[in-house]
Formats: structure tokens, sequence, C-alpha cells
């Protein structure tokens, strides 16, 4: 498209367009290498030099079991992740020798008001206010059940024990939740309190840096402490 242009002294031009240049054969064989180029380049850095990368730092000691998915138990018979804390189900209610995790929002139907194992193919929170009378019920119904298993008055029962983290799938719980069961571990696997005490001590952690969040118990590798210990729980 023309344009007309007015100079200083008055006179007008008009303006041709300027004609394009055509796109050469050399030029696309110019742009289609450079473009094979990095593909070559991108495809040795990102697929091949970069998962090689993370690979071989996962390989560093002290990081290799959280690259493998923090198994637990032995080499080739993993029997969970410290990561993911699924309630155990005793092979006898009556002689139960394990710790247990906080309650979830998906554990079975019939379970105790959301006491017992979580479906570890999902997780969440039950999205339930403060108000929701349906919560209330059901944390009087496992600060009771709770009590019972442990043998205690429901008012020893700590908060965390009745109430479900937001994943449901939380392995820690208080070192207070973990000493109201140390009794009845002991009892039930034979193992001295003091013992029992000293595998809960293993299993926790403290404050990360220091200051931040509270001491808590990592129920799956206490557990697989607790079975170390005394092989013959079930």
């Amino acid at each position: 498209m023309s344009t007309l242009t007015e100079h200083t002294d008055g006179s007008a031009h008009t303006d041709e367009p300027t004609p394009a240049h055509p796109v050469t054969g050399t030029a696309l064989r110019r742009q289609g290498i450079a473009a094979l180029r990095l593909l070559v380049v991108l495809t040795i850095v990102l697929g091949v030099l970069y998962p090689l990368g993370v690979w071989a730092v996962s390989r560093v000691p002290g990081l290799h079991d959280q690259a493998e998915g923090s198994l637990l138990g032995s080499p080739g018979m993993a029997t969970g992740s410290s990561l993911i804390g699924i309630d155990p189900v005793p092979a006898n209610a009556a002689a139960d020798p394990w710790f247990h995790t906080r309650p979830s929002a998906s554990a079975p139907e019939d379970a105790t008001a959301g006491l017992g194992p979580a479906d570890p193919s999902t997780s969440g929170g039950s999205n339930k206010a403060a108000d929701s009378g349906d919560l209330v019920k059901a944390v009087g119904e496992r600060r009771t059940s709770i009590a019972a298993r442990e043998g205690v008055d429901p008012a020893a029962v700590p908060p965390d024990a009745v109430t479900a983290s937001a994943s449901g799938l939380d392995p820690d719980i208080s070192p207070a939740y973990a000493a109201l069961q140390v009794p009845r571990v002991a009892r039930v696997t034979g193992l001295g309190e003091d013992q029992v005490r000293a595998l809960v001590a293993q299993a926790t952690e403290g404050r990360a840096l220091g200051f931040l969040g509270e001491p808590r118990v990592d129920v799956p590798e206490l557990d697989s402490l607790v079975h170390t210990a005394a092989p013959a729980a079930r």
C-alpha cells in the first residue's frame, strides 16, 4: 500500500512499499540446520545430562534413602514408607502391639470415626468446620475409643490423637500421643517400657532448624523398630 508524504518544501511524494525479500533455499537450509543443532543440544542436556545428574545426586550418601521413597523394611522387602502414615491393623485387637497414627477421613466406613488404616491411594481431609456436629461427634467417639484402647481417662488423650491431618496420611504424631501408647506396646510385646521409650526417642525428630514446628514421632518408622525389637509382634 502506497503512502503520501509531504516534504518541507510543500511538495508531495508517494512512498512505494518496500518489497519483501523472498526466503531463499539457502536461508531455509541455514535455519533448518540451526534448529536441528538446537534440538540435538537440548536433547543431550535435558534428556541425558540432567537425568544423569539427578541420578548421581540421589546416590550421594545420606540422600539415597530419600530418593528411593524413604522405604522401611529389609532390602527387597519394603513394608512401607516413613513418609506415609497408614494406621496398622493388629492381628488380634485385644493384643495390639503397634503405635497408631492420627485419624483419617479416608478410613473404612466401618472404622470408628476415622480410626483405622487410611487409603494410601488418596489423600485429603473431611473439610468439616470446627462447629460441625458430625466432627464434634467423631472427635468424641475417637477420644472414647482411644481411651479404652490405652486404658486411660478420656481427658488424657492428646488433641492430635482425635483430629485428622489435612492429608489424612500424616506419618507423625506428637510425643505426648506416643507416650500414651508406650505402656500398651510394652505390655503386649513383652519389651520393657524403658526400651519402648528408647525406640520412641529414636523415631522422634526435633523442630526444623531448631525452632520451626514441634517435635514429632514418625509412626511407620517407630513400628518398624518395634517389629525389629519384637519380631513376634503381629
